[in-house]
């Protein structure tokens, strides 16, 4: 892989403005290259001849200098006699580099002066952000070692406080005495697993401090005595505990002005809660530490190759001078970085892992994820099984004339909308991994977007396995319940193959409950979560998975109303004869409406709250946009229900307004397009996919499926070929596409603005509030 290549993959996302821009100053040395071979034509072949001869006892001079430098005593190690720049620092407050090119007289000299400014600008801009950046850490580092002093003391407090005290007055009293104490016996003798903790606790180290030299100085025994005691009790005065999650209480509570306790109570509970959320914080800081390590390391890199194809370019000798500028600028001989990593991992291992280092690595350092071949293997053999029952299905169809048989009409009426709940599942599935595969090819981080903890996050192939799986299960179902002639005698259907569709609904949900580490358990939770937070709206903080899936939730409307006539089928009505009166009950029919618009009742109050929390009046704007669709959504199921030119004229208007302001919102505010003053034309200045046209496809694909929900009102249901059902669940199918396609360019606009931002971490909650108004 050539570097450029390599150089894009391991770029920060979130942070591609800010690096050097390779492949920009690459195209200055192609220009450079292109005049060079243009005006070589052009010369006399002796004085090309000459120069050939010239460039060749210019590179032996430069070889047999460099080694007379090595044994010169007096040569000076910054002069290099060949070299044709100049560089310098003309910054006053801050480094700011600037080269000097002194052959801008020579022919072809003004575009080697603009390749040099180019990059003048941009190592200017990169040691800036890495400046700005490691001065962050530095003080995220500073907090990190308040919410240590603020562990230690609770731990000490928790852990058996008495004897801990007098343990720390014995270890002064030694150390002043000039003995030394085993510390790591101590905690054993308690049965406690504090040894490593507590030689950290009296140790005194800070993450954010450099190494201590009180051994240099007079008064060592003071300062050792103020050493072992770092995690004084005091520091449990001035803090609050800040362990309690977010739950509905809590906001009831806040809401409603209920003081919450939040004043240490000195529990194990408290400890170990705030243990967790400092265990989290740690590794956020290291793999942000990381990724600046990172960042500083391939910038200069870049530096490097670009000045070597300058070289072999031009033929110029300029890259010693360049690259001695860039070891001593701060990018390239600031080790803060490093020294910060290697305390962070001492002080997770020691605080953390009790001293194992192997284990404390592995939280720091998580391995990613390796696509395994029987996931693949799999894979394959589910779809081959999936197509296989597909075909079945179409041949049992064909040669028992089932389309044609008296039971046709109630078959479609209770069977159908029974299994059509897992098309509607499998093909949300399907496009939800097609969002992932081109998320990952247009580099989306689409994991950091949505929160998911680091290498746990699954792949389209995975995805696809799930959806695989659960669509041979439901094919496999429903060719076993093609029956439609009823037993004669007893004038009902066999009771085993009318229960199948339950048995699999059942599966389904023990699948998604079940407490073992099978079947993908960290994502299924993470969605279980993510759904009970949704309908808990606005009792939790939104976050963007919450409102994310809200939406996809909206897309859904024909699942939910599959899973509330499942209830009425199987409860109230008589599935061994395939009839129900589910459409004649009234209660039946206002659960109907209510599962409709829960989706966009969840994100009505989501909107609400946001507009709240963050006084972005757009969010009010957006919950309008969701009252407007629970009011169409409403008089259309009554339109459906009960008829009537009235409410078909109000479902019609209702429907078309927010036909309208929906497809308006999806465009320009979720996808940012249709920007009139955008550099490409109609969308947006920033695009990730080359190809313009998709954008306005995508935007035409929008727009017609948009209006195919409107056929619902105006009774386009009933077509010859095909039943009202059938043609319902294909709508759906419809909603479920659109979606998906929505799914991509919502995303790749999030993206973009994180982008923007430069937000390429989660803020990671800290488990203990300082009160600033008091000395430490």
């Amino acid at each position: 892989m050539k570097f450029g290549k390599e150089y894009a993959s391991q770029m920060v996302q979130e942070w591609q403005e800010a690096y050097l821009d390779y492949n920009y100053l690459k195209s200055l040395l192609k220009d450079i290259l292109y005049y060079k071979q243009k005006n070589i034509a052009e010369v006399p072949i002796g004085l090309n001849l000459k120069r050939s001869f010239k460039k060749s006892m210019s590179l032996y001079r430069t070889f047999s200098g460099l080694t007379s430098r090595l044994h010169s005593p007096r040569a000076s190690p910054n002069h290099h006699e060949d070299e044709v720049i100049l560089v310098s620092d003309v910054g006053s407050k801050q480094e700011e580099y600037q080269t000097m090119f002194l052959m801008s007289s020579e022919e072809g000299g003004d575009n080697e002066m603009v390749f040099f400014k180019k990059l003048d600008d941009e190592f200017n801009k990169v040691v800036n952000f890495y400046k700005d950046k490691v001065k962050q850490v530095k003080l995220e580092a500073e907090g990190l070692s308040r919410q240590m002093d603020a562990l230690i003391a609770l731990r000490l407090k928790v852990h058996k406080p008495l004897r801990r005290q007098r343990l720390v007055e014995n270890v002064v009293n030694l150390e002043l005495n000039g003995n030394s104490s085993p510390l790591k016996n101590f905690g054993k003798e308690d049965g406690q697993h504090l040894d490593a903790i507590e030689e950290g606790e009296m140790g005194g180290e800070s993450i954010s401090d450099e190494s201590s030299s009180g051994d240099n100085e007079p008064n060592s025994n003071n300062h050792k005595a103020e050493e072992y005691n770092p995690a004084s009790l005091r520091f449990l005065n001035q803090v609050k505990i800040n362990i309690e999650p977010e739950t509905p209480r809590s906001t009831l509570k806040n809401v409603l002005n209920c003081s919450l306790d939040s004043d240490l109570s000195f529990s194990k509970v408290e400890l170990k809660k705030a243990e967790e959320k400092l265990r989290l914080a740690f590794t956020e800081f290291y793999q942000k530490l990381g990724l600046l390590k990172n960042f500083s390391f391939l910038n200069q890199l870049a530096v490097s190759k670009i000045m070597k194809k300058y070289e072999k370019i031009t033929s110029r000798t300029a890259s010693k001078s360049y690259l001695e500028m860039v070891d001593n600028s701060y990018l390239g001989s600031s080790d803060e970085v490093s020294k910060l990593r290697e305390k962070v991992e001492i002080t997770y291992i020691k605080h953390f892992c009790n001293g194992n280092r192997r284990k404390g690595m592995k939280s720091l350092r998580p391995q990613a994820k390796r696509e395994r071949h029987r996931v693949t293997f799999s894979l394959g053999l589910f779809t081959g099984c999936s197509i296989a029952l597909i075909v079945g299905i179409i041949v049992s169809l064909r040669a028992r004339e089932i389309i044609s048989s008296e039971g046709r009409h109630q078959y479609m009426e209770n069977i159908f909308p029974l299994y059509s709940l897992f098309g509607y599942i499998v093909l949300h599935m399907i496009m939800y991994s097609g969002n992932i595969y081109f998320w990952r090819r247009f580099r989306v981080n689409y994991p950091f977007i949505f929160n998911f903890k680091q290498g746990t996050e699954l792949g389209y192939r995975q995805v696809l396995l799930v959806a695989s799986g659960l669509s041979v299960l439901a094919l496999a179902a429903t060719l076993s319940n093609l029956d439609m002639e009823m037993n004669p005698d007893t004038k009902s259907y066999q009771t085993l193959t009318e229960l199948v569709p339950l048995c699999l609904v059942a599966v389904v949900l023990l699948i998604s409950f079940c407490p073992f580490n099978v079947i993908y358990r960290s994502s299924r939770y993470f969605l279980l979560k993510s759904v009970w937070r949704c309908f808990c709206a606005p009792l939790y903080k939104v976050t963007l998975i919450d409102f994310f899936l809200a939406d996809q939730l909206t897309s859904q409307v024909q699942a939910l109303r599959s899973l509330l006539f499942y209830a009425c089928y199987y409860g109230w009505g008589d599935f061994k004869k395939r009839s129900h009166k589910c459409h004649d009950s009234d209660i039946y029919q206002i659960f109907n409406i209510l599962i409709v618009i829960i989706p966009f009742w969840a994100r009505f109050l989501q909107c609400v709250r946001r507009c709240i929390e963050e006084k972005d009046s757009l969010q009010g704007l957006n919950s309008l946009k969701y009252l407007s669709t629970i009011i169409a959504l409403v008089l259309r199921t009554l339109y459906d229900v009960r008829k009537g030119t009235t409410l078909k004229i109000m479902a019609a208007v209702s429907s078309g307004l927010t036909t309208i302001v929906n497809t308006y919102w999806d465009v320009v505010i979720d996808w940012g397009l249709l920007n009139r003053n955008s550099k490409n034309a109609w969308l947006r200045d920033r695009l990730l996919v080359p190809m313009n046209y998709v954008y306005f496809v995508a935007i035409v694909i929008n727009i017609l499926l948009r209006l195919v929900w409107m056929q619902l009102v105006l009774d386009f249901t009933e077509l010859p070929f095909l039943h009202r059902r059938a043609f319902i669940a294909v709508v759906a199918s419809l909603e479920i596409i659109r979606r998906g396609i929505w799914n991509f360019f919502r995303l790749e606009n999030e993206h973009l603005n994180n982008v923007g931002g430069y937000r390429a971490f989660k803020s990671v909650p800290l488990p203990f509030n300082y009160d600033d108004e008091k000395s430490l």
